[in-house]
C-alpha cells in the first residue's frame, strides 16, 4: 500500500466532490415545478464545478509525489467490534476515476440540455444525473469497502431511475426492474465478500484488508475473490450477468453515454483493480477473472454483428470492451495499467458514439433502426466527423486510442507465453475483428448508401449544445491512447498504488504484433464493406438467415438460458411455497381455528339457562366422581 497522507488544503475539502451534486439532485427533487426553468442548469452546473475541483485536488496530489491522502469524516457504523469510519481515500487511481467521471459527466451534462430540451421531465432527470455522479465518486473515492457498497447501492438506485425515466413506456419499465434485479444478484456477492472480510480480519477499510490479506488461507482469499467477481460481473454486465445491459438503452441516450463510458461499468473494472493485493494473492480468481473477460468479449462482439438498433449495437460494443478491460486486470500486475488505460480511453470514444447516435436519433425523430438511416453524413457532418473518429477510435487503427489501449491488452495476453495465453489472445484477436465488422457495419448503414428515411422525416444537424461535447470527445478519442501510454505513461501515474511497472518479454515483436493487429482490424471492415456497403440495405431485416445470425440476434439466448435457469425455476418455487403457505400453513391454522369454533358452538348449545338441567349436570358429576372413588378404593 502506498504511504498514506493526512487530508491538508483542497484535498481536504474532497468531500465536497460528492456533496456538490448530491446538493444539485437534493434541490431539483425537493423543490419540484418550481426549479423547472433552471434546474437543468444547476445539475449542470454542480457537474462542472465538481470536476474543476477535481482538477485542482489531481494537481495538488501530483504534487506529493502520487501518494494517497486519506479524509477522515466521521463514524459511520459503530456496533460492538465493527467500527466503520466515514472517509475518503485520494489516490492515483481513484483521482483518475474521478477525472473521468466528471469530465466526461459533465460534456453528458451540457449535451442533456439540448436532447432534453423538450422533455417535461428535463427537471427530473438533470437530478437523476446529478445523483448518478455521487453516487459514483462515493463508490471511487470511499476508504473502505463499506463506503464502496454505499455508492455501489447508490449507483444501482440512480441507474434505475434513469433507466426507467420514461416510466410509460412498459419497455423501459420492464429494461429497469431487469437491470435492477441483475444487480442484485451481483450485490449480493460484494456484500458476502464484505461479510467475509469482517469475520476474518475484524475491518473492512482497504488499509487494514489488503495489509492482512497474506494472513489468510488460500481457499479464504480465492472465496473474497471470486465473491467480489461476481458484484463486478453485475455492475459492468459481465459474463453471465450481462444480459440487463442491452435492455438499459430504452433510457434516454445521454443516460446510455453515462452507464456505459464513465460510470456505472467501470465501477467493476475499478473494485478489481482496487482489490488487487486480493487477486494478487490467489491464482484461480485471477483464472477465473481472464476467463470471465473473455467469454464476455466474445458474446458482445457476436452479438453487435447481428443487430440493426444503433444503441444495441453500440452496447454490445460495451459489454465486449468491457471484456478487454476484465481480461487485462485478471492478468494481475502486467495487466492492471493496461486495463485502466483502456477504460479511460473507452470514456471517451464510447461517450462520443453514444452521443453521436442520440445525435442522429434527434436528427431522424427518435428512430433507431439503422436499415431507416443511410446518406447522413452530407445532412449531419459535424455528427458524422466525430463520430466517424469514435469509430477508427474503437476499431483499434494507428495512431487512434484503441491502437494503444486495447492492442496493449492482447498483446499482454499473448505474452502469458503458456497455452492459455494463446487461447485467450487469440479469443482477444478475434473480437478485435468482429469489432471492426460490427463497427463498419453501423456506419456504412447510417452514414452512406442510398437515404431510407421513412415520410417525414428530415435531417438536419443537432444544435451547438449537443455538438460541441461531442467534438471534445472526439478529440478525447483521438488523443487519450497516446497521451497514457506513450506521452504520459499511465503505468509512472499509477506506480504508488500497483507498483514499479515491469517489462515483459514479449513472445511476438511489438512492431510484428501491431501489424498483425492492424491487419486484422482491417480485414474485419474490408469483410463488413462486402457484405454491405457493396449491396442495397433492404428496409426490413431478412427472416431467412444462418444458425449463427439467428443466435447472434437473441445475444446468444442469454435471456432464454437465465430464464430457464434462473427465472422459471425460481417462479415455480414461488408457487409451490405459496402453495404450501395457503394449503399448509394457513390450512393448519384455519382448520384448527374452525375445530374451537365448532367446537365452542356445540358446547354453547349446552347453556340452557335451566336451574334443572345445571342440577342434572352437578348430580351426574357427582355420581361419576363417587364412581371413580369407589373404583380406586376397591381396588
Amino acid at each position: 500500500m502506498p504511504e498514506t497522507l493526512p487530508a491538508e488544503g483542497l484535498l481536504a475539502a474532497s468531500w465536497l466532490l460528492i456533496a456538490l451534486p448530491l446538493a444539485g439532485a437534493a434541490v431539483l427533487l425537493l423543490g419540484g415545478r418550481r426549479t423547472d426553468r433552471w434546474g437543468h442548469l444547476l445539475g449542470t452546473a454542480t457537474a462542472v464545478a465538481s470536476f474543476v475541483l477535481a482538477v485542482l485536488c489531481t494537481l495538488q496530489l501530483a504534487d506529493l509525489d502520487g501518494r494517497s491522502v486519506s479524509v477522515d469524516l466521521f463514524t459511520f457504523i459503530s456496533a460492538g467490534s465493527l467500527d466503520v469510519r466515514a472517509g475518503l481515500l485520494y489516490d492515483p487511481l481513484s483521482a483518475a476515476f474521478v477525472l473521468l467521471i466528471t469530465g466526461v459527466g459533465s460534456l453528458i451534462h451540457i449535451y442533456s440540455i439540448g436532447y432534453m430540451a423538450h422533455d417535461p421531465g428535463r427537471r427530473r432527470f438533470f437530478a437523476y444525473l446529478n445523483l448518478f455522479v455521487a453516487a459514483m465518486l462515493l463508490l471511487v473515492l470511499g476508504n473502505s469497502f463499506v463506503a464502496l457498497y454505499v455508492g455501489w447501492e447508490g449507483v444501482g438506485l440512480a441507474s434505475y431511475l434513469l433507466i426507467a425515466f420514461w416510466y410509460t413506456r412498459p419497455a423501459a419499465a420492464t429494461a429497469a426492474k431487469k437491470a435492477f434485479i441483475m444487480n442484485r444478484v451481483g450485490d449480493v456477492g460484494l456484500a458476502l465478500a464484505i461479510f467475509l472480510m469482517f469475520s476474518q480480519l475484524g475491518t473492512t477499510s482497504y488499509a487494514d484488508v489488503f495489509g492482512q490479506v497474506g494472513t489468510l488461507a488460500g481457499g479464504t482469499v480465492t472465496a473474497l475473490g471470486l465473491l467480489l467477481l461476481l458484484g463486478a460481473c453485475g455492475k459492468s454486465g459481465q459474463f453471465p450477468l450481462q444480459a440487463w445491459l442491452p435492455d438499459a438503452m430504452e433510457g434516454p441516450t445521454p443516460v446510455s453515454a453515462l452507464i456505459h463510458a464513465a460510470t456505472m461499468v467501470t465501477a467493476g473494472v475499478y473494485l478489481i483493480a482496487r482489490s488487487s493485493p486480493i487477486y494478487d494473492e490467489t491464482a484461480t480468481a485471477r483464472t477465473v477473472v481472464l476467463s470471465v473477460g473473455a467469454i464476455t468479449l466474445l458474446i458482445g462482439a457476436i452479438a453487435g454483428c447481428a443487430y440493426d438498433d444503433i444503441k444495441k449495437v453500440l452496447a454490445y460494443s460495451t459489454v465486449s470492451q468491457i471484456g478487454y478491460m476484465f481480461l487485462a486486470v485478471g492478468l494481475g500486475p502486467v495487466g492492471y495499467v493496461a486495463g485502466l488505460a483502456h477504460l479511460y480511453a473507452h470514456g471517451f470514444f464510447k461517450a462520443g458514439l453514444f452521443l453521436g447516435a442520440g445525435s442522429v436519433m434527434h436528427a431522424m425523430d427518435d428512430q433507431v433502426d439503422m436499415r431507416r438511416f443511410g446518406g447522413l453524413w452530407k445532412k449531419m457532418p459535424i455528427t458524422f466527423a466525430t463520430f466517424s473518429l469514435g469509430y477508427v477510435a474503437l476499431i483499434g487503427l494507428i495512431p487512434f486510442s484503441g491502437y494503444w489501449t486495447k492492442d496493449a491488452i492482447i498483446e499482454a495476453t499473448f505474452d502469458r507465453g503458456d497455452v492459455w495465453g494463446w487461447l485467450l489472445g487469440g479469443t482477444a484477436v478475434l473480437g478485435a475483428g468482429l469489432t471492426a465488422f460490427y463497427m463498419t457495419r453501423l456506419m456504412l448503414m447510417t452514414f452512406f448508401g442510398r437515404p431510407r428515411w421513412t415520410d417525414g422525416v428530415h435531417p438536419h444537424e443537432s444544435p451547438w449544445v449537443m455538438t460541441v461535447p461531442m467534438i471534445v470527445l472526439a478529440v478525447g478519442s483521438v488523443a487519450a491512447g497516446f497521451l497514457l501510454v506513450v506521452a504520459f505513461p499511465l503505468s509512472d501515474w499509477m506506480q504508488p498504488v500497483f507498483g514499479e511497472p515491469t517489462e515483459a518479454e514479449h513472445v511476438i515483436a511489438p512492431l510484428t504484433f501491431g501489424i498483425g493487429i492492424t491487419v486484422v482490424a482491417l480485414l474485419g471492415v474490408l469483410l463488413a464493406w462486402l457484405f454491405v456497403g457493396r449491396r442495397e440495405v433492404p428496409v426490413t431485416a431478412p427472416v431467412r438467415v444462418s444458425p449463427v445470425t439467428r443466435a447472434a440476434r437473441h445475444a446468444l439466448y442469454a435471456d432464454t438460458v437465465n430464464e430457464s435457469l434462473f427465472m422459471r425455476p425460481g417462479q415455480w418455487l414461488t408457487r409451490a411455497l405459496v402453495f404450501f403457505d395457503n394449503r399448509g400453513v394457513d390450512g393448519a391454522v384455519n382448520g384448527m381455528a374452525a375445530a374451537l369454533g365448532g367446537s365452542s358452538s356445540r358446547l354453547g348449545r349446552t347453556q340452557t339457562g335451566f336451574v334443572r338441567t345445571y342440577a342434572l349436570g352437578m348430580l351426574g358429576g357427582a355420581v361419576l366422581v363417587a364412581g371413580a372413588l369407589l373404583a380406586v378404593t376397591t381396588g
